[in-house]
């Protein structure tokens, strides 16, 4: 909260980042009197050089969390052993939200701008140029630009300058004329050098995307993104990354042979990307990616900080100098810094009682409404409805908190975060420390069993989801909080609301994607061919409806919400188990009736069934800029909250039924244009 205090300190702690960024990538000691015997007695070898310099660089900011290039994780080798935790290999997130921002020229003049700004801002003004060093290692003695004072300087951090664009020493590639100028000739002031070079980032970039698959396709198929290769076949179609190398920053237990990759060409992609463009681009890029990342750790004046919300207020709409409050942001940095520590007091002050137990009792009747609902289905046969409850019955069921780190003891969460460094003085240095330790977690699960105990969300966290390797579905403490429920709240509302949320991550398992997981979460097909061809007709009429939806651009057009033809199928379909949640309901309501359960709200005129989807309903309220919408369509699987509404009810007769809609209502189609899975 000390915000004076980030504001004194000003650039210095990301500067400190891009110099160790510069540093890696030119293969270089922060000594240079540690590089005479390169220097001066044997023939360096530049290519190694090269690839040495850039593995390192990009190990530095993937153990930092910080995205680049490419990205590995550890997940369960779905074809194979589900629960034996395997190298994964993909794309690297990029600095806009998705592909198709970096075709419209408006978005991308000004990214380019927050690019040349955060390239001035992580500049070294009094470092020595770069073409003057060149020109010293390679006559192998002292220049006579060199005084004694700059030599000197040179031996201390930073040993490199900033910006490096006088001349490329890899040759040019795809800069336009900018390759192997001679020391001098390049009489650019740094501003002007980091607007050229700005636009040599943004050409990287767009060829990283337009290598990069599509999100629908990464995100909801799990057959053409599984794709098991050894080790030998990455090392040789991305030649310019030390591989072995790379893995050694991590210390895992155990050295990889055989990896999954999501994209099978985009590594051989990147290679000629890379191929074609020069090292001081590259090294601008990477310095570029952390100053995405961390430069919202800084003080709101600094010039960094000022220049990447430039950015998040042209795509979220945001009010130009509107800035939430700190306390806000303070709660959220601390969340996802130290999550699991966070989450202990979260549980602890808000969800006693017998909050786990009724939740838990919601999802279980509507696994059980689940089940009885698959014997009338026409498009399922006997065979396949039989496996589905199978599937039904293993999947694991956890509310609440995880058990590890053990939210209920202190030692367990003391334990997982030992290695963070925490100082009340360096709020920046806290983040990339906490930062550094998940990766850590997260490596060390490489070739281990699966952790049955860990969650991918914090207690605190307000979602929920479905894990289809693990066979789970995972509901926080936090989403078991208004609106989504209360452990005194009327049964038509706890599962309108949260019985809308279990359904719909139950439905996730036998969704365009989940459906093709088994009992044990590993790819198979187990459906018969019968039963796969009747669900293709409903998700095809799942995929037609939603594609007539569309949003307000903000510039007085439209933007469909498929951006691709199936792109938030997956998602709709989960929402279609609203009515597994309602059939729930109805199945406990006397019970809960006789219990004292069922009370109706006092001042409200509505009947149980019409509040069950009022509830339902009220809690996807939401006011949202065009901008933020705009973005959500293209990179979030899930439609607009309103469609998330009004396309889950088109489909569920019982709400027509219940509000006695007209015929001719827009909620209330005909039962043949309904897509009627369960």
């Amino acid at each position: 909260m000390d915000e004076d205090r980030l504001d004194n300190i000003g650039e210095e702690p990301l500067l400190r980042i891009a110099r160790t960024i510069r540093r890696l990538v030119r293969g270089e000691s922060t000594d240079i009197g540690a590089k005479d015997e390169d220097v001066r007695g044997k023939k360096v070898d530049s290519e190694k050089k090269k690839r040495d310099g850039l593995t390192a660089a990009v190990a530095y900011l993937h153990s930092r969390g910080i995205g680049a290039l490419f990205d590995f994780d550890i997940d369960g080798d779905v074809g194979v052993d589900p629960n034996h935790m395997t190298l994964w290999f993909s794309q690297p997130s990029l600095g806009l939200p998705s592909k198709e921002y970096y075709e419209e020229e408006s978005i991308t003049e000004l990214y380019r701008s927050v690019l040349e700004r955060l390239l001035v801002s992580t500049s070294d003004p009094d470092a020595i140029n770069s073409e003057e060093l060149e020109e010293l290692t390679e006559s192998h003695v002292p220049s006579a630009k060199f005084t004694h004072a700059r030599v000197h300087k040179m031996k201390f951090w930073p040993p490199w300058p900033w910006p490096p664009w006088g001349g490329d020493e890899d040759g040019g590639g795809d800069d336009g004329g900018g390759g192997g100028g001679g020391g001098g000739k390049d009489k650019l002031n740094r501003t002007e050098r980091a607007k050229v070079e700005s636009k040599k980032v943004l050409e990287f970039e767009k060829k990283v995307a337009a290598a990069s698959l599509d999100l629908d396709i990464l995100y909801q198929d799990p057959y053409a993104t599984y794709n098991p290769i050894p080790l030998s076949n990455l090392t040789s179609a991305l030649p310019q990354i030390d591989f072995p190398a790379y893995f050694s920053t991590f210390a895992p237990r155990a050295f990889p042979s055989r990896l999954i990759i999501t994209y099978p060409s985009y590594p051989s992609s990147l290679s000629t990307i890379l191929n074609s463009t020069s090292t001081s681009t590259i090294e601008a890029y990477l310095t570029i990616r952390a100053a995405l990342s961390l430069a919202q750790n800084l003080g709101t004046s600094t010039e960094s900080w000022k220049a990447v919300r430039t950015m998040e207020e042209k795509l979220r709409g945001i009010k130009k100098g509107a800035v939430g409050e700190r306390g806000e942001f303070c709660v959220g940095k601390v969340e996802s810094a130290l999550g699991f520590a966070s989450g202990r007091y979260f549980v602890n002050e808000t969800f006693g009682g017998e909050s786990r137990e009724k939740g838990t009792k919601v999802i279980t009747d509507i696994v059980e409404a689940f089940k009885a609902s698959l014997r009338n289905l026409k498009w399922m046969d006997k065979e396949s409805a039989d496996a589905a409850a199978q599937k039904a019955d293993a999947i694991r069921v956890k509310v609440g908190f995880p058990l590890f780190p053990d939210t209920r003891r202190a030692s367990s969460i003391a334990g997982y975060y030992n290695r963070v460094a925490i100082d009340e003085h360096t709020f920046f240095d806290n983040i990339v420390s906490a930062h550094t330790n998940e990766q850590i977690w997260k490596w060390m699960k490489l070739d281990r069993r699966r952790n049955m105990d860990e969650w991918e969300m914090y207690a605190s966290t307000v979602n929920a989801y479905f894990n289809p390797p693990a066979n789970e579905i995972v509901f926080p403490a936090g989403i078991l909080q208004p609106p989504f429920f209360a452990q005194d709240w009327p049964g038509y509302m706890a599962y309108g609301s949260f019985g809308m949320v279990a359904a719909h991550e139950l439905t996730h398992a036998f969704d365009s994607a989940g459906r093709m997981y088994n009992q044990q979460g590993k790819l198979e097909q187990w459906w018969t061919n019968a039963t796969s061809q009747g669900f293709q007709v409903l998700q095809d009429c799942i995929v037609k409806q939603y594609s007539a939806y569309t949003i307000d651009d903000g510039k007085g057009g439209k933007v469909h919400v498929n951006v691709s033809l199936a792109s938030t199928s997956g998602e709709n379909i989960g929402d279609t188990g609203l009515i597994q949640a309602y059939r729930a309901w109805k199945a406990q309501y006397h019970a809960s009736y006789d219990d004292g359960n069922e009370y109706i709200l006092p001042g409200l005129s509505y009947t149980r069934e019409q509040l069950f989807f009022i509830s339902f309903a009220r809690a996807w309220a939401q006011n949202i800029k065009p901008e933020s919408a705009v973005q959500r369509v293209r990179t979030d699987p899930h439609s607009p909250n309103r469609y998330r509404v009004d396309g889950t009810v088109y489909n569920v007769p019982e709400f027509a039924k219940a509000f006695k809609c007209s015929p001719k209502a827009k909620l209330n189609p005909p039962r043949e244009k309904q897509c009627l899975l369960w």
